[in-house]
């Protein structure tokens, strides 16, 4: 399809979003970075309105004050957040007790697991079940941690130093042969539709490129 991809070997394809998003953000062609998933994880790359999250389905872009709004925490805030809930994508359960509420309630205010207090009589949140969830914490707080780890993503790789890099030029000529061998001449239609569409545009808008 024409497609630029990655070869992650140590690390994932969540990372590899991560880091091009991290990567694309820094140079001045590139206007806007829409990373094409909803995942939960991918919320913490967003950066106001530079980095985006497209969600297909639901027909919406996620902005940061988008992400605030739908998990009650600020993107860098997403790992700790996560850590708490879990994540059944990713295969860590979170802790016993901690929801999606309690979670954007406390971790919305303090932005870390580090930075909430050890008891709850000095939380300056109200919570249900405030107690019980603050024993939790202190209890399994490692392990807190280590799911923490495992929902941040890295951001090292793949290093893109010009938008030239992912810039799509359109199917290879063998593309449409694969369609046809998958008896989906439809897809190889579509792209070509998109190729000539996105061809149109490019002449008539040299200013700095959407990734």
């Amino acid at each position: 399809m024409g497609v630029v991809v990655w070869p992650m070997v140590e690390l994932e394809a969540d990372d590899a979003l991560a880091g091009a998003a991290s990567s694309l953000s820094r140079l001045f062609q590139v206007s806007r970075v829409y990373i094409c998933t909803p995942d939960k994880d991918l919320a913490q790359c967003v950066r106001d309105d530079r980095i985006v999250q497209l969600d297909r389905r639901a027909r919406q872009v996620r902005n940061e004050a988008g992400v605030r709004e739908k998990f009650g925490v600020a993107p860098k805030s997403i790992p700790d957040y996560l850590a708490l809930v879990g994540d059944n994508a990713d295969g860590y359960p979170g802790l016993p007790g901690w929801g999606e509420r309690s979670a954007a309630t406390v971790i919305g205010f303090y932005g870390h697991l580090e930075a909430v207090p050890r008891s709850a009589l000095d939380w300056k949140v109200n919570v249900r079940g405030a107690e019980r969830l603050a024993g939790i914490l202190q209890e399994s707080f490692k392990l807190a941690l280590l799911f923490r780890d495992l929902a941040t993503l890295r951001t090292k790789k793949p290093k893109i130093v010009t938008a030239r890099q992912i810039l799509w030029q359109g199917p290879a000529p063998a593309f449409a042969t694969i369609c046809k061998r998958l008896d989906d001449d439809e897809l190889a239609n579509r792209v070509a539709e998109i190729a000539l569409t996105r061809q149109t545009k490019s002449r008539s808008s040299p200013g700095p490129r959407q990734a």
